[in-house]
């Protein structure tokens, strides 16, 4: 299978037509809800409503799309409560985070209302003789492959745009998380935009390789956007290179955040901190290696042990909770192997790397240093709370470490200077780099790896014309 880690979550009774996808409360272990899933029959039909309205929804005026992405968000935030509680319910966010998360898919309503008709205004282009004009064009049905971590946000900021382009939406789901998309399938239909528009594939693990292949292949779908793991990343792209669609990969990540020795360590540690217990560790552009000086290693690793062990872990609804549980059972495993595996290969593990006892699939905060090459945690993306802790002689020494991976999505540099931070910065192979701050997306900015993170870029004005036809008329 090329899904394999979307396959928790789904139950199968001995007939494949019983089968249900059925979600669990990663906090208790309980089982939420069990839904039913989708034929080849029910694909090709749910196709076929999304072009028909598809057809219809591309010579809407932008004024009239403007108008129903407002009233998208406003939704979003009079029902900021009940989304968060579902997303917290579903994967174990921190409730606090899951509201911040539904309020960010407002945000991105708010923006591509206000600035997509300006972002595909036709430009005019002096040619010899003529006139030149680029169009920016809908291409038809989207295809979206979303992961469970952010369930609301992964799919506003694909959804949005593609939509306010004149484009129609077909998304292929994280099963854990399925009650996130209904919520979102029926949010756009609430909103009042054509009931086929933006469509959610409800897919069992045994047929999600094939149908994902139907639908890439199918005339229907134009483009395929996925974020996820690199080797879902892999797979998916093999498929639209096949069938000569386009597409966009926001995958894995391994982000260095480097710390130089004129720093403010205080500040650095809250940063760092913070970016790498973000919806407890679960997040590609979360901090993983921190690259520190040697004349301030010792005083930074004191400083984020001290901040790790102080993040309380426990109950999602619980509004001192800063660590949640891990989304699944097999991840959290999956992350416990990597820190055995690098202690046993040398690193030194300063405070949690314990499996907690009891119900809920809960990872404590995990500081490890002395990090070196060999080691599992300095090549490989942790999905969880582990920080990794690798000591440099300079800034040379410190550039070469970042750029020692396959990934290249997110990286940081802390210093007082900024001059010499963003040298350094121009130097990082990634796709985003803050500087005395942590990697976050936002609507403004255009978001995006390089390497084995992926390829195209989401958001701002970029994001919208990765799935428009750029016509060149010539008069």
């Amino acid at each position: 299978m090329l899904f394999s880690d979307y396959h928790h979550g789904l139950i199968f009774s001995h007939s494949k037509l019983n089968a249900m996808i059925v979600t669990i409360n990663p906090a208790t272990e309980e089982v939420l809800a069990d839904y039913p899933v989708m034929s080849q029959g029910d694909v090709e039909a749910v196709l076929h409503q999304a072009e028909q309205d598809f057809i219809q929804w591309k010579s809407v005026p932008f004024e009239v799309r403007r108008n129903l992405m407002v009233r998208l968000g406003a939704l979003l935030r009079d029902e900021k409560e009940q989304h968060a509680a579902l997303i917290s319910r579903e994967m174990g966010k921190p409730l606090s985070q899951a509201a911040a998360e539904v309020l960010k898919c407002a945000l991105i309503c708010d923006f591509y209302a206000e600035h997509a008709e300006a972002f595909l205004q036709p430009e005019e282009i002096a040619v010899d003789g003529s006139r030149g004009m680029v169009t920016f064009e809908p291409l038809g049905l989207l295809l979206g492959v979303m992961p469970w971590n952010f369930p609301f946000w992964q799919v506003f900021r694909f959804a949005v745009p593609a939509v306010m382009a004149g484009n129609g939406v077909i998304m292929k789901h994280a099963p854990n998380v399925t009650g996130s998309a209904i919520a979102i399938e029926d949010l756009f239909r609430r909103a009042g935009f054509p009931p086929h528009l933006y469509r959610t594939m409800h897919i069992a693990f045994e047929e999600v390789d094939r149908l994902t292949g139907f639908m890439i292949a199918h005339p229907s779908i134009r483009a395929v956007s996925l974020t996820g793991s690199t080797a879902a990343g892999m797979a998916v792209a093999e498929k639209a290179g096949r069938a000569l669609k386009r597409s966009v990969m926001e995958l894995g990540g391994n982000d260095p955040y480097l710390v130089l020795d004129d720093a403010d360590l205080e500040a650095a540690v809250t940063v760092c901190a913070a970016s790498r217990l973000l919806n407890s560790g679960q997040s590609c552009i979360a901090a993983k290696r921190f690259i520190v000086h040697t004349r301030v290693k010792d005083r930074f690793e004191a400083l984020l042990v001290a901040r790790m062990k102080g993040a309380k872990m426990g109950d999602p609804f619980d509004p001192e909770t800063e660590v949640g549980p891990m989304a699944r059972g097999d991840l959290r495993d999956q992350l416990h192997h990597q820190v055995e595996q690098s202690v046993r290969d040398g690193a030194q593990l300063l405070c949690g790397g314990v499996m907690p006892e009891g119900k809920g699939y809960f990872y404590p905060p995990t500081v490890l240093s002395g990090i070196t090459k060999s080691m599992a945690v300095y090549g490989e993306e942790t999905f969880g709370p582990v920080a990794a802790i690798i000591e440099a002689a300079d800034d040379a020494e410190m550039v070469r470490i970042a750029n020692d991976s396959p990934y290249g999505l997110g990286s940081a540099v802390f210093s007082a200077d900024i001059t010499r931070a963003l040298a350094i910065a121009r130097q990082l192979e990634t796709g985003n780099c803050y500087i005395n701050a942590m990697v976050k997306s936002d609507p403004r900015l255009p978001f995006g790896g390089v390497k084995q993170s992926g390829y195209g870029r989401e958001l701002s004005s970029y994001g919208i014309k990765e799935f428009v036809n750029i016509k060149t008329l010539c008069f």
